[in-house]
């Protein structure tokens, strides 16, 4: 408190941060601390070991689903680029009154809730007579990543003027080459990091992957949740340990990328396509 009896508000922001900080990040700590621990307790440390990292890689069934789900993610990440890009120039390059109307479907289907997706699509392959597999969970990761491309695709093409794809046509440019040679190289940093954004959404994702997941190898969060109704053991904190070096990895990727679209903001477009 001040003098005057006000809260000494930088100092009160500060702790608030921290305490928000610890409560996040605390968790990951502990977890990955006992992933290194020599004995089965989740309670007590007995030493650091990487038994638990061997026990995973030693693995079969573990390994298989891993393999999996970067399949899976890789697949999903590809498809979702291609079309979520396409659905950001059609908003940001088509009719305005259609263009509004996707834009507003793209963004309710970023605030729908994941179980109901998840529920809405088990019913429609249950509806349509398609067996949940592999395909199935492709399908549903593609669907549920490409508002997301859409969305960081398409504020980054809301910033190039239209103008300039309209003086390359005048130059003698076709529509799809004017996209090609002055829209694409502004837009890659950012397709590049919705790519990589995609990437970390299928990989460690659990609701959608749990509903439209068959019979066979599941991905690798379904098994770690199969393996959690037999009890917590300290193979799963070495698993999750890894999913999170492979998040952070890719996520400081996708940070180095929206960097380098923050620079290309304070290039004129035409500068950049000529480099």
């Amino acid at each position: 408190m001040s003098g005057s009896g006000s809260i000494d508000r930088p100092r009160f922001l500060w702790v608030v941060t921290g305490a928000t900080l610890a409560f996040l990040f605390a968790p990951l700590v502990v977890v990955a601390v006992f992933s290194f621990n020599s004995s089965a307790s989740l309670t007590t440390l007995d030493g650091a070991s990487l038994r638990w990292y061997r026990a995973f890689f030693d693995d079969a069934d573990l390994l298989a689903s891993l393999r999996l789900s970067v399949v899976i993610a890789v697949i999903a990440s590809v498809a979702s680029v291609a079309l979520g890009t396409l659905v950001a120039v059609g908003i940001r390059r088509g009719s305005r009154r259609v263009g509004g109307a996707t834009n507003g479907s793209v963004f309710l289907r970023v605030l729908t809730p994941e179980t109901a997706t998840g529920v809405a699509l088990l019913l429609l392959f249950t509806q349509l007579g398609i067996p949940l597999s592999t395909t199935t969970v492709v399908v549903s990761h593609t669907v549920l990543c490409l508002a997301f491309v859409a969305v960081v695709v398409g504020s980054r093409l809301a910033l190039l003027n239209p103008e300039v794809e309209d003086a390359a046509m005048d130059l003698g440019a076709t529509r799809l080459h004017a996209f090609r040679l002055v829209a694409l190289p502004v837009l890659w940093p950012s397709i590049v990091a919705a790519g990589l954004l995609s990437f970390v959404l299928s990989f460690d994702n659990f609701i959608t992957s749990f509903f439209t997941s068959g019979v066979g190898v599941p991905p690798l969060p379904v098994r770690i949740y199969g393996m959690l109704k037999f009890g917590v053991t300290p193979v799963v904190n070495a698993i999750g340990v890894l999913m999170l070096l492979a998040t952070v990895l890719a996520v400081g990727l996708s940070l180095l990328l929206t960097a380098q679209v923050r620079k290309l903001r304070g290039s004129r477009p035409e500068e950049v396509a000529r480099g």
